[in-house]
């Protein structure tokens, strides 16, 4: 019967404590706990916005790279697809025919990149060697190219096509180093990669031609 009543008398004691600390500081521990919140909803908040805003994660370098490659790419193209009716070597056609196939897709998703982001496309007719971009042949190359066949067209196009990857390469290499998009970084070291081995195809080419 003495423990059945002292327990109430601990409890009392325990709430009168509890409500002398609410009396003293509850307004200041209530503001202080409202504020925290409102902290941290506002970080958080934030951060989601940050995180799913479209294109948060690209910069100008990644723009630069797909509005000057588009037409770099194009012109690739171009000239792959007048190897396949000029062209004489096997190895020069088979090669032309490759480089299409890899470069086709790849304007299209720096197409998509640039819509997503909300940047313009390169306008057409661009000329490559006013606008710094590396390796572009002049309209007066692509009209000598046009105009070869055989043999001929096969060393010409061996040796523009070249000097057209070198640039591509340059250009890539300035991606990986200054962009910030993890997919057009990406896509730069691939475009690295494969053009410098086709390089190496054609130099090889050009020594038996």
């Amino acid at each position: 019967m003495f423990m059945n009543m002292r327990i109430p008398a601990a409890t009392v004691a325990a709430g009168a404590v509890l409500v002398l600390v609410a009396g003293c500081g509850g307004a200041d521990t209530a503001s202080t706990s409202a504020h925290d919140m409102s902290g941290m909803s506002s970080s958080a908040s934030a951060t989601v916005t940050e995180t799913t805003q479209p294109g948060a994660t690209f910069n100008d370098a990644d723009v630069m790279f797909a509005q000057m490659m588009i037409p770099h790419h194009q012109q690739a193209v171009e000239m792959a697809e007048l190897a396949e009716t000029r062209a004489s070597d096997k190895e020069i056609k088979e090669l032309a025919a490759k480089i299409k196939a890899a470069q086709d897709p790849e304007i299209q998703t720096m197409r998509g990149w640039l819509t997503t982001w909300g940047r313009p496309m390169p306008s057409g007719g661009m000329d490559g060697m006013d606008h710094g971009m590396p390796g572009m042949m002049s309209e007066d190359d692509m009209k000598k190219l046009e105009s070869a066949k055989g043999a001929a067209f096969d060393r010409r196009f061996a040796q523009l096509m070249i000097a057209h990857h070198n640039g591509a390469i340059e250009m890539a290499r300035t991606e990986q180093q200054q962009g910030a998009d993890p997919e057009a970084k990406k896509l730069a070291q691939t475009i690295e990669t494969a053009q410098q081995a086709e390089v190496a195809q054609l130099q090889k080419i050009l020594e038996r031609l």
